[in-house]
């Protein structure tokens, strides 16, 4: 079963299926137990589903970027410089929407606590959110063992959002744990209240986490220099330089998605014996294994001239 799921899109795929399947049991059990709270924690799921699938069509865009087949080379030729700049894209939407759904949800959770709250069936509630829970943390497991090997920015994103989506299901455990245990007792009256206050308390706590995938996108999609690639690609061309005897070097670098983009101009003397090409790709690729990282996500490029301004 592992072997099947061992690639980012057949994960994202089967991730869409579960996800739906509980959002829509979710949001029946959450209208029959008359639970907001449940509701809110289906049409999340629902909406982490839709991103979900738009990161699915981005993930297997970039993978057929440059591949063999005839209506593939024409996606390439028509888009040369790859897709990756739309993987921050897609993390900037989805954390914005999950941001906005939480936001919302917290709104109309004030506004049930103001108006007296609401009764709901605590058993029925309980039941789902118990096996909601255990189906969340279980997949959430599942995902992250598979992405030891695979290393996907997008599956990294889908384990957060099925803890995430667990961490809510064990809170309304919890809650409705506590309801169900009050009913018929001198604190019956906080009974109309836990459903609405469980589900302000999920909104404060999960809206700071979509902020953070948002804040990175944009890191990313404003092309940000990360440090530490930047001191590791410093590190190398510094090497090159004193080896080589270059006189100096500009290194420019960005992490679009799961892309690394390298560019390195090292100056050479004026007056320098002339080199053959190959002497200069052998360079190059010297320069390359020194940075390490060598595959379809990496675009590096390195070239060598004597004039300064060629360099910026």
């Amino acid at each position: 079963m592992l072997k099947r799921l061992g690639n980012e899109r057949t994960v994202l795929r089967f991730s869409i299926v579960v996800t739906v399947v509980l959002a829509v049991v979710g949001i029946a059990f959450g209208v029959l137990s008359g639970s907001y709270a449940i509701v809110f924690d289906g049409f999340y799921s629902l909406t982490d589903a839709f991103m979900s699938g738009v990161a699915l069509l981005v993930a297997m865009l970039i993978h057929r970027h440059g591949q063999e087949a005839e209506g593939d080379r024409r996606l390439a030729e028509r888009f040369n410089m790859g897709f990756w700049h739309l993987e921050p894209m897609v993390l900037a939407l989805n954390g914005s929407v999950l941001c906005i759904v939480a936001c919302y949800a917290l709104v109309n959770s004030i506004i049930s606590l103001m108006s007296g709250g609401k009764a709901l069936a605590f058993g029925m509630a309980l039941l789902y959110a118990l096996v909601a829970a255990v189906c969340c943390f279980g997949f959430a497991a599942l995902v992250h063992r598979l992405n030891r090997d695979i290393q996907s920015d997008f599956l990294k994103l889908d384990i957060k959002s099925w803890i995430m989506s667990g961490s809510i299901s064990a809170a309304l455990v919890l809650a409705f744990l506590v309801g169900a245990l009050a009913e018929g007792t001198a604190y019956a009256w906080i009974t109309p209240y836990i459903d609405p206050l469980v589900l302000a308390i999920i909104c404060v706590l999960i809206i700071p986490i979509p902020l953070k995938l948002v804040w990175q996108a944009f890191t990313e999609i404003l092309m940000v220099t990360p440090p530490q690639l930047k001191q590791q690609v410093d590190e190398v061309a510094q090497g090159m330089v004193s080896r080589f005897g270059f006189l100096d070097y500009r290194a420019y670098v960005a992490k679009v998605g799961r892309a690394r983009q390298i560019e390195l101009y090292f100056i050479v003397p004026l007056g320098w014996p002339a080199k053959t090409l190959d002497e200069w790709d052998a360079i190059r690729d010297e320069i390359g294994e020194a940075i390490g990282g060598e595959g379809p996500d990496r675009w590096l490029t390195i070239a060598f001239t004597t004039d300064p301004a060629w360099s910026r």
